[in-house]
């Protein structure tokens, strides 16, 4: 089977194709520019470069979150133009999940740390096994303090990976829990990631293009403003 994947939850923009499990090709960029802007311009030269086109792919895969809201809703509304105008499902994964794939071949935990900004990151832990992952923790937007805490308890080697990786890194050494950096090619969120982790949720984890809908884990800022306020939210019935 052939999967288009697209990743735009943050910063970097980036989208591939994968046969059988197998990356065809991959295009990836983090040159600060919108994600509006480059993630299906990029997709469509990859699949012409590559003598590919939509109508050749099983299925549409996407980072459905967490992380950016803007770049999760861009990256949702290109899957589902591309899914629906060519009939093909869509097939989401966790962000988090994602990330953890290009770095399945290590032993050890992989913690996956995306920036949530205010101290907190959006995290998942996973087992990486003989080449394979093991969900340690679920997906979460927790502070760094429980973070840390509840990092310090596990067993064996703990590789940081993801945009949050950095803070994430420096917050644990700080807090003596050892730790180690992923490498600089591996560390940021890539499609390569999504479309190994929607390869492993075929054909179950397939949905329509109209049931396709992003996962936020946590209030928009404005939405956290306006509870803030003690307002609720606007009624438009």
């Amino acid at each position: 089977m052939k999967l288009l994947a697209l990743e735009s939850s943050a910063k970097a923009a980036s989208c591939a194709v994968l046969a059988d499990g197998e990356v065809l090709a991959s295009a990836w960029q983090a040159a600060g520019l919108t994600h509006s802007r480059t993630l299906l311009p990029m997709a469509e030269a990859m699949l012409q470069n590559s003598g590919l086109t939509v109508q050749d792919m099983d299925a549409i895969a996407v980072a459905a979150g967490p992380g950016s809201f803007t770049g999760l809703r861009i990256g949702a509304a290109a899957a589902k133009g591309l899914a629906w105008a060519a009939e093909k499902p869509c097939v989401p994964v966790s962000t988090l999940e994602a990330m953890a794939w290009p770095l399945a071949h290590l032993e050890g935990n992989i913690v996956c740390a995306m920036d949530a900004r205010r101290q907190q990151i959006y995290n998942a832990v996973f087992l990486a096994e003989g080449g394979t992952l093991v969900r340690l923790r679920e997906d979460r937007a927790v502070s760094l303090e429980e973070a840390a805490a509840d990092l310090a308890g596990l067993d064996g080697p703990m590789f940081i990976v993801g945009d949050g990786a950095r803070l994430c890194f420096d917050f644990l050494q700080e807090k003596g829990v050892p730790c180690h950096l992923a490498p600089g090619h591996l560390r940021l969120q890539s499609a390569v990631g999504v479309g190994l982790a929607a390869w492993r949720r075929w054909p179950e984890g397939a949905v329509s293009a109209q049931e396709l809908v992003p996962v936020y884990l946590r209030l928009s800022q404005a939405e956290r403003e306006r509870l803030e306020r003690g307002q609720n939210a606007p009624d438009f019935s």
